[in-house]
């Protein structure tokens, strides 16, 4: 029996590492990609392409070695770049490594693997952030960026219904790489990092497992209603006033 494929871009580590484990255990065949070679611990269970989403031709390949394997009914966009500036300080070179990536990496994988899926179906997440909508200081083209994320799903989700569902994940504080890049930006990082803590109703910070149960659900028949829709995951953080609760 032919086994239904999953699209996982920015696999190596953090959130897409987790998203990998989920939906292998789940039983999706998965493809893994990157900008790096396959990483010595990447699950022997799972497919890797070594390509760079930014560009046309890389999309492209990717989406084929996935379609060779298997009909693709899931892709989750969760390859990114975080530069650390404001827009004044921000160079060219900056705007080309951040929007290749983080828009128009999502706009090349959506538009490679839509005209198989919009015929069999499928299911089609991308990893925006709460940045979207709430901007971190200092992160002017990330923040941007992910707004794109979040528009762009909306308009897949109504332009290729019914065959094919799209949403967005909001990912709050999850404690990756880029987390701790985002909190080196401040005067002192580990006083940040406890502000941000006492702001999280839920008591901690998020792990990636906790986006990718998202993905698993919002994959899964169970969330056969639901798309268009961008479903923030930051542990009630964005909920609260900007009042340090800790202080109450």
């Amino acid at each position: 029996m032919t086994q239904d494929i999953a699209i996982i871009t920015g696999a190596a580590g953090g959130i897409g590492r987790a998203v990998t484990d989920r939906l292998l255990s789940d039983g999706f065949g998965v493809l893994g990609c990157g900008r790096s070679p396959r990483p010595a611990d990447f699950p022997g269970a799972a497919h890797w392409v070594q390509a760079s989403v930014a560009a046309p031709a890389g999309a492209a390949q990717i989406a084929r070695t996935a379609q060779d394997l298997g009909p693709v009914t899931v892709l989750v966009n969760n390859a990114g770049v975080q530069i650390e500036k404001t827009v004044a300080d921000t160079t060219d070179a900056d705007w080309d490594l951040l929007m290749g990536a983080n828009c128009r990496g999502v706009f090349n994988m959506c538009r490679a693997v839509l005209p198989d899926m919009s015929r069999y179906g499928g299911s089609i997440v991308n990893i925006g952030s709460i940045s979207a909508t709430v901007a971190d200081p200092s992160m002017a083209l990330y923040n941007a960026s992910k707004a794109f994320v979040h528009g762009l799903t909306r308009s897949i989700a109504v332009d290729h219904g019914p065959n094919v569902r799209c949403n967005a994940i909001a990912p709050g504080w999850i404690m990756t790489d880029m987390a701790e890049d985002g909190f080196a930006l401040a005067d002192d990082p580990a006083k940040a990092m406890q502000d941000a803590l006492a702001r999280h109703p839920v008591g901690r910070m998020g792990m990636p497992t906790d986006v990718a149960n998202m993905v698993a659900w919002l994959v899964s028949d169970q969330a056969a209603y639901v798309s268009g829709a961008s479903f923030t995951v930051d542990g009630g953080m964005t909920a609260a006033s900007p009042l340090n609760p800790g202080l109450f």
